[in-house]
């Protein structure tokens, strides 16, 4: 039960948790951001323009006025104001395929298979940790999360669990729906499906009221592998329609569902608890980085791309060569909540295989059928991966310093993308806003002018320059997670003005604006304490995508580009940034000679 909250957070008594409603910053205060932010990021003749157009947007009596007081309106009527407007936004209205441009991955430790029992007996013991999990889940037993980090100890909202295996993303030919399974209509699902030399299966975790025991899940993953092995039986790998681009993969489910076979078979996948794919050895040697792309692609059709389905929210993958992890859809939850489960099952696997009485008629799993000629270019092999361990040193070091861990990564990131570019551009870090209902995440636009200062600075004044970076970072992370950033704003802003048929405020259509949205850099701190790692590909062509996890004394960075973008190279980045986040130590030491690296 989340606990009962004492201070003004109560007073919103709609809404069970007691946490606050995220506010509506107020907006001279976002334009003002809007512009810092921006000013040093864009020409100076380009700047004067963009000015002109938000000082009129801005002005008394004007449209941003109007808006803003339709904005507050909102917010007053709904638990979370940009909730929809940011789930469209991010998620549904993207039509980018899921693999690499939308779906984060966990990446287990290796697993040491010896043959296929071990791997079944693996999958069995997760199986069963993932409907431990879920019970905890669904009855409110779960601990609640406190903030980490600044501002630490608030209650965060917990609405993101209750979507991890109750949702599904549904491919629409405009947006995609994101299905929540509400069990007042439908049966609470009490099946998973298994995926297995690219073809689907139903298994029932419940039969006759009793949930399976990991004895009764290692029977029916093995008649699942006997089933998988009749070449006779295979049907063509329809999962890969879940990695084309959504509005394809749309237009290809329209046609599927005209035959009443796929359309059972569609319902079974989209009803399920999650996905659980028995991978076959990808024949590649598991580096860090090889486990990574092959968590995010699965090799591609040729090797397993196929024995996915990418719409549904986790699918546990599990190699016989031992490489392990989660593929995550990401519009019904944050990484958080991935490595939250992650964690859980991790814990619980370790533990011993019980040996419980087997029930004696145990129905067969069925094979999903399908009727359909599918013509399918998988992901073309683009995806420029580097997962860096850099153990020059790790979080201790960065908070003897008495700096935010997380600020001085951020500002060590502007410092490699201007070492390797000369200049700076608009970043995405995301950031938490989960102190408030239904909260998710809003941006943290780490290329502050005062990285700039820093990045350019000879060595006289750099140290100076570093603790004002840190500092503004930090104050920037501050705002973010209060509900005071400007990313959500703006956004509700233009959402709200085409919701309302006006025509579209000139701040939304100057170049600036999508100058402003294009994050060719996009960051994002994902910490565990268990051995794993979490990653995903860039959110633009240009771009990099910089997944990072601070321990004690190292940091896991996984760096992504596109090969097919001249702009870009992961390698280069990483060992820039190697290069810089020895700088910055050394210019510590030089400042604090007395703190020594552990």
């Amino acid at each position: 039960r989340m606990p009962v909250l004492k201070r003004e957070q109560a007073r919103d008594l709609g809404d069970p948790s007691g946490l606050p409603k995220l506010p509506v910053p107020p907006l001279q205060q976002t334009l003002d951001m809007y512009l810092k932010c921006m000013s040093h990021l864009i020409p100076e003749e380009q700047f004067k323009k963009t000015k002109a157009i938000v000082e009129k947007f801005g002005a008394p009596g004007g449209m941003g006025e109007f808006l803003q007081k339709k904005l507050v309106e909102r917010s007053e009527h709904k638990a979370n104001w940009v909730y929809d407007y940011w789930l469209e936004d991010m998620y549904l209205s993207n039509r980018l395929a899921l693999p690499v441009n939308s779906s984060p991955v966990m990446v287990f430790p290796k697993q040491n298979f010896t043959s296929h029992s071990d791997t079944l007996r693996f999958a069995a013991h997760l199986i069963s940790g993932v409907l431990e999990y879920k019970s905890l889940i669904d009855g409110r037993a779960l601990p609640v999360d406190y903030a980490r980090g600044q501002l630490a100890g608030t209650p965060l909202c917990m609405d993101q669990y209750n979507k991890v295996f109750t949702s599904y993303r549904l491919p629409g030919a405009k947006m995609d729906t994101l299905v929540a399974q509400k069990s007042t209509v439908m049966p609470e699902p009490e099946h998973i499906i298994v995926a297995c030399k690219n073809q689907f299966f139903v298994l029932d975790v419940v039969i006759n009221f009793r949930r399976l025991n990991e004895k009764d899940l290692y029977t029916q993953l093995e008649r699942i592998r006997k089933m998988a092995d009749i070449e006779e039986e295979r049907l063509p790998p329809i999962g890969l329609l879940t990695s084309d681009d959504r509005t394809q993969w749309a237009e290809a489910r329209s046609v599927l569902i005209k035959d009443s076979t796929n359309r059972d078979s569609l319902d079974m996948i989209e009803r399920c608890l999650c996905l659980v794919c028995l991978d076959e050895p990808s024949g590649t040697e598991l580096t860090d980085t090889n486990r990574a792309l092959l968590m995010l692609h699965g090799g591609g059709m040729d090797k397993n791309g196929g024995n996915r389905w990418y719409d549904k929210p986790m699918q546990f993958v599990i190699g016989a060569d031992g490489c392990c992890g989660v593929v995550c859809e990401h519009s019904p939850f944050e990484g958080i909540v991935l490595v939250q489960c992650s964690e859980y099952l991790l814990r619980y696997i370790p533990s011993k295989l019980v040996r419980a009485a087997s029930m004696s008629e145990l129905p067969a799993p069925r094979r999903l059928r399908w009727k359909c000629s599918p013509d399918i270019q998988a992901l073309v092999k683009n995806l420029d991966m580097n997962v860096n361990k850099f153990t020059g040193y790790g979080k201790e070091f960065i908070k003897k310093q008495k700096m935010s861990p997380d600020a001085y990564i951020q500002v060590a990131l502007q410092f490699t993308f201007y070492r390797c570019h000369g200049r700076l551009v608009p970043t995405y870090e995301s950031a938490s806003i989960r102190r408030f209902q239904e909260g998710r995440v809003d941006n943290i636009r780490s290329s502050t002018p005062e990285a700039l200062a820093f990045v350019k600075a000879m060595d006289a004044e750099k140290m100076e320059l570093l603790w004002t970076a840190i500092k503004a970072q930090t104050n920037y992370t501050i705002l973010a997670i209060t509900g005071m950033a400007i990313d959500n704003h703006l956004l509700g802003l233009r959402e709200i003005a085409k919701e309302l048929k006006l025509e579209k405020p000139e701040l939304f259509s100057d170049t600036t604006y999508a100058t402003s949205i294009h994050f060719i850099l996009s960051t994002s701190q994902v910490p565990t304490t268990e051995e794993m790692f979490c990653c995903y590909g860039p959110v633009v062509p240009n771009g990099y995508g910089a997944c990072y996890n601070p321990q004690t004394d190292h940091i896991i960075f996984c760096l992504s580009s596109f090969r097919d973008s001249a702009e870009t190279s992961s390698d280069l980045f990483v060992k820039t940034l190697e290069g810089c986040l020895k700088e910055m130590q050394d210019l510590c030491l030089k400042f604090h000679p007395k703190i020594k690296i552990q």
